[in-house]
């Protein structure tokens, strides 16, 4: 069986609250729940996980290999433009992974605009709200069934 690690960022736990005009009025907790049911359809196993901490996030990613995940969904929130730490980890253990963005990063303030981890990322999404995390599960799924 296939297993995916979710992995949400910082204020990622306040969506549904927090600017619901650039975010949307999904809360996390549907958001996972979304494709906790689309990866049980699927035969995935998956766990989501979200932290403020930098270093929760990159132990969940060192323990990645370990634990048999096959590959990630990561949303590094505010990290993807600060986080060189992030990136190191994700190279570390070389697991495949999608970076998603609710809003386009790329249409937002000039600091938004770059990311520390897409030259490394599997793929890239973003703008296209809660329906990104969707698309990148799709994405692991196609890429997984066929290596």
């Amino acid at each position: 069986m296939t297993r995916l690690l979710v992995l949400h960022g910082p204020n990622l736990n306040m969506l549904g609250v927090r600017e619901p005009a650039l975010y949307g009025s999904s809360g996390l907790d549907a958001i996972n729940a979304r494709l906790g049911q689309r990866a049980a359809a699927a035969g995935i196993e998956i766990e989501c996980f979200q932290t403020n901490a930098e270093h929760a996030l990159i132990d969940r990613i060192q323990q990645a290999p370990a634990a048999g995940v096959d590959a990630m969904i990561i949303n590094p929130a505010a990290f993807t433009h600060t986080s060189v730490a992030l990136r190191d980890a994700l190279l570390a253990v070389g697991t495949p992974f999608i970076e998603v963005h609710l809003s386009n990063i790329h249409a937002r303030e000039p600091f938004r605009q770059h990311s520390y981890l897409s030259d490394i990322a599997s793929g890239v999404i973003a703008g296209l709200g809660p329906m990104g995390y969707e698309l990148a599960l799709s994405a692991l799924l196609e890429t997984t069934q066929r290596n």
